[in-house]
């Protein structure tokens, strides 16, 4: 589904490809934080987010973009995917550049793309009112806490997210 608009709050989740958890095999945190520094300055507003060793949740709202949320999404996923090969190359880790290298499609290969690092699409979902805005916070401050993860057993332990800001102020 494409998204036209180009203002407004939206939540996002985009996940690395076949969710390896490629930012934390790098400790590619610091990639994101660069994006988000990056929306920033081109006065867009991060209202949370939650930074998952194999995706991403955020709830940002975009001001005067001049572009679609598509396209600042897509610009966002390749710029990163981009230092992310970076990094796994100069690591030498190249099972997991392997992997990405034969996800890519034979369509994407004849464009010149040579690793899938993010799967090619990513959930959008425009937050129109406040409880749907404080849902989509409560649901990424908890991701860290649950399932599987259990990164953490309070959501403001969890360094990669803006749970901390939310509880103390910090």
């Amino acid at each position: 589904r494409k998204i036209c608009e180009k203002d407004g709050l939206y939540f996002i989740t985009f996940t690395c490809y076949n969710w390896l958890p490629l930012f934390d095999i790098i400790n590619g945190y610091d990639l994101v934080y660069k994006q988000i520094d990056y929306l920033k300055s081109c006065g867009h507003y991060i209202t949370g987010y939650v930074i998952m060793p194999n995706h991403i949740h955020a709830l940002v709202a975009f001001k005067n973009a001049g572009k679609s949320v598509n396209s600042i999404v897509g610009n966002i996923k390749r710029f990163m995917a981009h230092d992310i090969v970076e990094r796994l190359e100069q690591e030498g880790i190249k099972e997991i550049l392997k992997s990405l290298a034969d996800g890519v499609s034979a369509a994407d290969k004849k464009k010149g793309q040579l690793h899938q690092v993010f799967e090619p699409s990513f959930d959008c979902k425009r937050c129109y009112s406040d409880k749907l805005t404080n849902q989509k916070l409560d649901y990424m401050h908890g991701n860290p806490c649950r399932g599987k993860w259990q990164l953490c057993i309070n959501p403001a332990e969890y360094s990669h997210s803006s749970a901390r800001f939310y509880i103390t102020g910090e």
